[in-house]
């Protein structure tokens, strides 16, 4: 692969029953898949350092999952686990990192869905949730609805004693030097 994905992020838990365990090898009865977005960044653009530190968060980010899932967790944690551990990490673009709006704010998204039951929770434009996977989980499990947007999931988020932090937690400089291109293109 010569890319590394940074615009969204997915991790995808797929449980199979224990008996189709290859038991001679006593491996997991899971597997964790992640990345780290959909935009592209090409290797040869990328110093070995930055390749080393985008691939150690990918790294620590399945870590914190199978750390969950090891521990007898459910997939649902585990994906919690993990993309928190994204939402923090500035070169992901989710949470701290996240691109700015033409408007120069950061507004995050998040999405989960429990394949078991088919129930599915999801928040956009929140600009004070520290973990939007946290508030698209409440959503699913706390709520009667599917998504929230806006104001409304930002409250909703913080009655459910979601961690608020002010909106210059999100700011980077590298994203908000994106952001100055952009504009400066578009007006040319």
């Amino acid at each position: 692969m010569t890319a590394i994905r940074l615009a969204c992020l997915s991790l995808c838990v797929l449980a199979a029953p224990a008996a189709a365990q290859d038991t001679a090898q006593a491996r997991p009865a899971w597997a964790l898949a992640i990345h780290g977005g959909a935009g592209v960044i090409e290797r040869q653009d990328l110093s070995p350092e930055q390749d080393a530190a985008y691939r150690a968060s990918l790294q620590r980010a399945l870590d914190a999952g199978a750390a969950v899932l090891e521990a007898g967790g459910s997939a649902l944690d585990a994906v919690e686990a993990a993309v928190r551990l994204m939402e923090d990490d500035p070169l992901f673009n989710a949470g701290r990192g996240a691109v700015f709006t033409a408007a120069g704010r950061n507004e995050l998204d998040a999405a989960v869905m429990d394949g078991r039951t088919r129930n599915a929770g999801a928040v956009a434009g929140l600009t004070r949730t520290r973990h939007p996977i946290a508030a698209a989980r409440a959503v699913m499990e706390q709520s009667p609805h599917v998504m929230l947007i806006g104001e409304g999931a930002e409250t909703f988020a913080a009655a459910r004693g979601l961690e608020q932090v002010d909106p210059a937690f999100f700011f980077t400089e590298s994203r908000w030097r994106a952001l100055e291109r952009t504009l400066r293109d578009r007006s040319e």
